[in-house]
């Protein structure tokens, strides 16, 4: 037996070579784009988000050249983003200018936040690939031969917990939004691949860790890169394993940490540190516990029985870096979800390394429960992928009935227009699950990524069809294009609106959607020094009209509508008209 393996007892990965057959590279890319692709493609800005971060990618790209300071205090309404992120917009104010003419300015955003995502899942593979080939990690040698060789267990290891990041119900929709949140789980993910690649690859996971930390930082989570940075580095010097040369050097960990006190001390002096943790507003135990069941699966189950069926490693933790490191990062993500109220975005980060625990399971799972999960997501996503065919033929030609009534309650307004393009894509994605499900439960030999591929497969389909069938009408329900036409159309002729009130979200709608220059409404504390109104509309959220007859002379000023945005009771906007001196009243 080789001096390195673990002890049969402790080690629970018992893998033939037979097990470890490659994945076809091409079934691989061809996930990974047909999940990365639909979602930046052919959508507008949702709200709030989404449509909040490009507004600033776009006052970052006009005032391009005019104003250096305000690459570093970026505004939208003359409001700073509470989350001090920088690095987000810049790159998509830099994708606006860079591109080529003609293109639409969201599309444009959207380019590098692409390659974001196409960068967490690549770092995701080979970190798990660099875990999986530490000894700690080896399946058990057999007395005879025959066992998994290192390299090819590493490989199917590392296409299982890409393709259970994929699976992730969690990951689509942030994933897919232009947002500093994406930016923060790619370099996370950056910093994951860095930290466990140290021992093998040392000066591009030196220089990975760098500009990592640097962009996390940059992109609104300095201390999260601290402690991330730091405290992984530490995670990685603990390991104790053999042989001597795959133990991370101290040097290598000092400069880890170097980096970090390096950032740190750039992030003070562009004031990019954010208290967010609240005693008193600690993420509700229900709601928490809700948001882990939901967005982490399947990983989370699958994490959970690799911390049970390699229980034994955890007692010597240190010398087990394909747990400990993936540990942290998980731990991490979901404390920060906890004390910061900051739900859904803050979880996104631990993704990767959950998917990572999640693949250590892979290879102790028994024969039943492998067919459980495939049977389980056979049924749930082939149920979904006929509810979003079924919603669609509805809307289209009106049988079945009931799912176009409940769209038309829903989406007031909403007209679908049939697309070609929309229908062969949503087709041969649908025909490409028939044939999966029908390779997946014919007789072939196991591979140790075999259970993973239904679940990665099956909410790839689902996303797609959402992003194809049912674009037109997520575009109409959480876009707020459908809002500024309709108040666009009551102003008139006019390059300017008064506002009050109105979230950064919203006004970056108006600005983009509505082409008009957005102009503050004077108050009444400022009207002895102010100018007259330059614009003869006034548009302002119903949520501070109290505020705005408290604080604006309203006499000025006669409502002329209220604007409801068609998909949202809540979210109203009214629309002043200005009314010439000799008519207005005093206050």
């Amino acid at each position: 037996m080789n001096s390195y393996s673990s002890d049969s007892s402790a080690n629970p990965a018992i893998v033939a070579q037979s097990a470890v057959r490659r994945l076809p590279r091409w079934v691989l890319w061809t996930l990974c784009l047909a999940y990365v692709l639909p979602g930046f493609i052919g959508r507008t800005p949702w709200k709030a988000n989404d449509m909040e971060a490009f507004g600033f990618m776009l006052n970052l790209a006009q005032s391009w050249g005019s104003d250096n300071v305000a690459w570093l205090k970026p505004t939208l309404l003359g409001q700073a983003d509470s989350g001090a992120a920088l690095l987000p917009y810049w790159i998509g104010a830099w994708a606006i200018q860079l591109a080529p003419k003609g293109m639409p300015m969201d599309t444009a955003a959207h380019l590098p936040f692409i390659g974001l995502l196409a960068l967490t899942l690549a770092a995701t593979w080979y970190a798990v690939y660099a875990l999986a080939r530490t000894p700690a990690a080896q399946p058990v040698t057999f007395a005879f031969g025959g066992e998994a060789k290192p390299a090819d267990y590493a490989r199917a290891i590392a296409d299982g917990g890409l393709l259970a990041l994929l699976a992730c119900l969690g990951l689509a929709r942030l994933s897919h939004e232009a947002t500093p949140a994406l930016a923060q789980l790619a370099f996370s993910a950056l910093l994951f691949f860095a930290l466990a690649n140290l021992a093998r690859k040392r000066w591009t996971a030196l220089m990975c860790a760098a500009i990592a930390i640097f962009g996390l930082a940059l992109s609104g989570a300095p201390a999260l890169a601290m402690i991330l940075g730091a405290g992984g580095a530490i995670v990685i010097a603990l390991h104790s394993g053999h042989p001597q040369s795959l133990r991370v050097r101290k040097v290598d960990v000092a400069w880890v940490l170097i980096f970090c006190l390096a950032t740190a001390a750039i992030s003070s002096g562009l004031d990019l540190w954010r208290w967010r943790v609240a005693t008193f507003q600690l993420f509700e135990f229900k709601a928490m516990t809700r948001l882990l069941l939901w967005f982490t699966w399947p990983a989370w189950p699958l994490a959970l029985w690799t911390l049970w069926r390699w229980r034994y490693q955890l007692k010597s933790i240190s010398a087990n870096p394909h747990l400990s490191l993936p540990l942290w990062f998980t731990g991490v993500a979901i404390v920060t979800t906890w004390v910061s109220g900051l739900g859904d975005r803050a979880l996104l980060i631990g993704l990767p390394a959950m998917a990572t625990l999640a693949a250590f399971a892979l290879p102790t799972l028994k024969r039943s429960v492998s067919a459980f999960i495939d049977w389980f997501t056979l049924l749930f996503f082939s149920v979904g992928a006929l509810v979003i065919w079924t919603v669609w033929l509805s809307m289209q030609t009106g049988f079945p009935a009931q799912p176009a009534i409940n769209v038309a309650r829903l989406a007031p307004g909403f007209t679908l227009q049939f697309s070609m393009t929309a229908f062969i894509l949503a087709s041969l994605a649908t025909l490409a699950w028939a044939g999966l499900v029908r390779w997946r439960v014919g007789r072939h030999r196991s591979a140790l990524w075999k259970s993973m591929v239904l679940p990665a497969s099956g909410a790839i389909l689902c996303w797609l069809l959402i992003m194809t069938l049912w674009l037109p009408l997520l575009d109409f329900g959480r876009s707020y294009a459908p809002l500024v036409n309709k108040v666009r159309s009551m102003m008139g002729a006019t390059d300017c609106v008064h506002f009050f009130g109105l979230t950064k979200a919203q006004g970056a709608a108006f600005q983009f959607h509505g082409h008009l220059k957005l102009i503050p409404v004077s108050l009444r504390t400022e009207q002895k020094n102010s100018e007259p109104s330059q614009c003869a509309w006034l548009i302002v959220d119903t949520q501070a009209l109290s505020s705005f007859h408290q604080e604006v002379d309203a006499s000025a000023w006669t409502q002329h509508a209220t604007v409801r945005r068609p998909s949202d009771n809540n979210e109203d906007i009214v629309l002043f008209r200005a009314l010439s001196p000799a008519v207005r009243t005093k206050p």
